[in-house]
């Protein structure tokens, strides 16, 4: 009876389970931050089309409200992973705070770093509220952004070759 009740348990947990994928926070040193600014273009692409998807469907003459919701949930859920991933993967785990001694071009680089992930959290934020693909476009723009900031010069080109 003690098995049935952990299996029951267990099942209840893995149906109200929610996908993380943003890296764990161990110091494993396993890190693939050119695959998360992949992911964060991958999440704008479908936000972009869930956006256009709610627009047409609301403008039909009978909408389909149940593929509305569907695709305002998408979107609500891409632009979440958005978030996850600056504050989760790079605020917490690789942008690092330069060393007390470090010259201030190091300093002005951490802080354009913070600016441009702030800025970007704030504009997938925006993607959530609303269907203006403004806010897209912007989040494009500041991926771009940070990439150029954070990457060497040759895992960029790397980067932008898969763009």
């Amino acid at each position: 009876m003690r098995k049935l009740a952990m299996l029951a348990g267990l099942a209840a947990l893995a149906a109200f389970a929610r996908p993380v994928f943003a890296h764990c926070q161990v110091p494993c040193g396993i890190f693939t931050d050119t695959l998360r600014i992949h992911m964060m273009r991958e999440d704008l692409a479908t936000i972009e089309k869930a956006m256009k998807m709610i627009e047409e469907i609301g403008a039909a003459e009978k909408p389909n409200w149940n593929q509305l919701v569907r695709w305002v949930t998408t979107k609500e859920d891409h632009a979440e992973k958005i978030m996850d991933c600056v504050a989760a993967y790079f605020l917490a785990q690789r942008v690092k705070v330069p060393p007390a001694d470090a010259d201030g071009a190091a300093l002005a680089a951490y802080h354009a770093q913070l600016s441009t992930l702030h800025r970007l959290t704030v504009a997938a934020m925006k993607t959530k509220q609303t269907t203006e693909l403004r806010w897209v476009f912007e989040c494009r723009k500041l991926v771009d952004e940070f990439a150029a900031s954070y990457f060497s010069p040759e895992d960029l080109k790397h980067l932008e070759e898969h763009k």
